[in-house]
């Protein structure tokens, strides 16, 4: 029962990242940058930039996130995954505004990512000496 705290962390992550994209979308939209053009208005690039980084981000983030959830805690692995989320939610929003203000965002995104990295390590690594 316990994989129900994982399993709503990613579908929370999927969605997240699924309304960032539709956000590249009212942005080409918006700002009439016509597909497949990927560059033209500073604010389309930032908006198309901040859905490739968090494309990037959550292929990392969710065999982590798993992986932490069986080898170490699944309420505690989901906890920081829900820190993820957030920062990934605080990149966006500072990126559409300007570039600089997305570093808040990344760094609570990216130290989330290491501690489930971290975990998922020590956590094989115990299960491995035993």
């Amino acid at each position: 029962m316990e994989t129900i705290y994982p399993s709503i962390v990613t579908v929370v992550a999927l969605i997240v990242y699924f309304l960032i994209t539709i956000n590249v979308g009212r942005a080409r939209f918006k700002y009439n940058v016509v597909a497949p053009a990927t560059s033209g208005d500073p604010n389309f690039e930032r908006a198309l930039r901040g859905q490739q980084n968090t494309l990037e981000q959550i292929i990392f983030f969710l065999p982590l996130l798993w992986l932490f959830c069986f080898y170490v805690n699944p309420i505690w692995g989901s906890a920081i995954g829900g820190l993820w989320i957030i920062g990934r939610i605080i990149y966006a929003l500072g990126y559409y505004q300007a570039a600089e203000k997305r570093t808040i965002g990344f760094a609570i995104s990216s130290l989330s990512t290491l501690a489930l990295l971290v975990g998922s390590l020590f956590g094989m690594t115990m299960v491995f000496i035993q």
